[in-house]
């Protein structure tokens, strides 16, 4: 099975002291190790730079531009990028306005977009419940500690 990896993933993938570490870490290795693909996102990589490089009061990593670099590069080295392509902004337009999305959500629909475009159907995610709009699109979020 294909899966997308939201950036939440991302991020407490590459937090060794973050609680949920070894949680995204162990189920990235049971998905590879079941013979599962992990893609990823230009939108998560994109998300993450936000994050790893936002201060730590403003809820973020607190990381220089350098050292968030060095953290991209492995997670783009460990998950295949899939590329951005045309189709995927008319299908985001579609969800947004059938699906009733706003504010910052708009991020996740992005991705749904995308995973529509390339026939992805999951998403391994620690937050599962911003994904349940999605359900009537085939979209099933998988949380890190059920896989």
């Amino acid at each position: 099975m294909v899966y997308l990896v939201d950036t939440n993933m991302l991020l407490r993938f590459s937090q060794r002291t973050h609680p949920l570490h070894p949680i995204a870490r162990s189920a990235v290795r049971k998905l590879r190790r079941g013979g599962d693909e992990l893609l990823i996102a230009p939108q998560n990589c994109i998300e993450f730079w936000n994050v790893a490089t936002r201060p730590t009061d403003k809820n973020g990593l607190g990381l220089t531009p350098a050292a968030a670099d060095r953290l991209l590069r492995l997670i783009e080295r460990l998950f295949p990028r899939l590329p951005d392509t045309p189709d995927i902004y008319p299908e985001w337009r579609r969800l947004v306005v059938t699906v009733g999305v706003s504010g910052v959500q708009v991020h996740d629909a992005r991705l749904v977009a995308l995973m529509k475009t390339k026939g992805i159907t999951h998403i391994l995610t620690f937050n599962t419940g911003d994904f349940d709009r999605y359900s009537g699109e085939r979209i099933v979020a998988v949380n890190p500690s059920s896989v």
